[in-house]
């Protein structure tokens, strides 16, 4: 009987050493479960949260593109003499449209993007945007969180053969050829060439935009 005693004695204790062996393993399995979903999670919502920028850029250069390439001639006088509405300086572009962001081409809007600062140390590009002869206007941003941006005109004199890119644009009688835009994140330099193919002037003159009190008013779709 001892013999048998001192064996089932034996098999207790193996057994009890494999629970605690099962239980171990149990929970490193169960570590390893809740890190890859939670990995998986941050996964996702990184690229969600990647796709929806990237989204939001290209839908910002797009209106950026359609806006510079459908402007139009227009001019006002102001103490006697025409002028354009096109200003064209480093931090900053005004030009007249017919394309609204907000209601597509639904008559003249003047159109202002600008440089300045997010309150964060960094940039922001902001456009506003008012229908001629209305005095309120609506803004939306555009890019935030950048290190630089800026705008480029490309100017070439009749008696030169080459032309060159300038930081403002200072003939009011004529358009540049073509507007470069510089956007820098970090190590990235985005540059995006525009043709401006406004010519001439439009013989409909507009009386001078009133003052206007921006308001701040997001993309078309609703918030970003």
């Amino acid at each position: 009987m001892k013999p048998l005693t001192a064996g089932l004695l034996s098999r207790k204790g193996f057994t009890l050493l494999e629970l605690m062996v099962s239980l171990v393993m149990v929970g490193v399995i169960a570590l390893i479960i809740t890190g890859a979903v939670r990995l998986g999670i941050h996964t996702v919502d990184t690229g969600e949260k990647r796709i929806n920028s990237l989204e939001r850029t290209r839908a910002s250069i797009n209106i950026i593109d359609s806006q510079i390439q459908s402007q139009i001639p227009l001019t006002f006088e102001e103490n006697g003499e025409k002028k354009h509405y096109f200003r064209g300086e480093r931090q900053s572009i005004q030009f007249s449209t017919n394309y609204s962001i907000w209601g597509g081409q639904m008559g003249y809007v003047i159109v202002r993007y600008k440089s300045e600062p997010d309150g964060n140390g960094k940039l922001m590009l902001t456009v506003s945007e008012n229908i001629i002869g209305m005095d309120s206007a609506r803004e939306a941003k555009l890019f935030e969180g950048l290190d630089s941006v800026y705008f480029e005109y490309f100017f070439k004199d009749p008696t030169e053969e080459y032309g060159e890119w300038v930081d403002s644009w200072e003939d009011n009688l004529k358009f540049p050829e073509k507007v470069r835009m510089h956007i820098i994140s970090g190590k990235r330099d985005y540059s995006m060439i525009i043709p401006v193919r406004a010519r001439g002037v439009l013989t409909q003159q507009i009386q001078p935009p009133a003052a206007t009190s921006l308001r701040p008013f997001e993309l078309p779709g609703g918030p970003r």
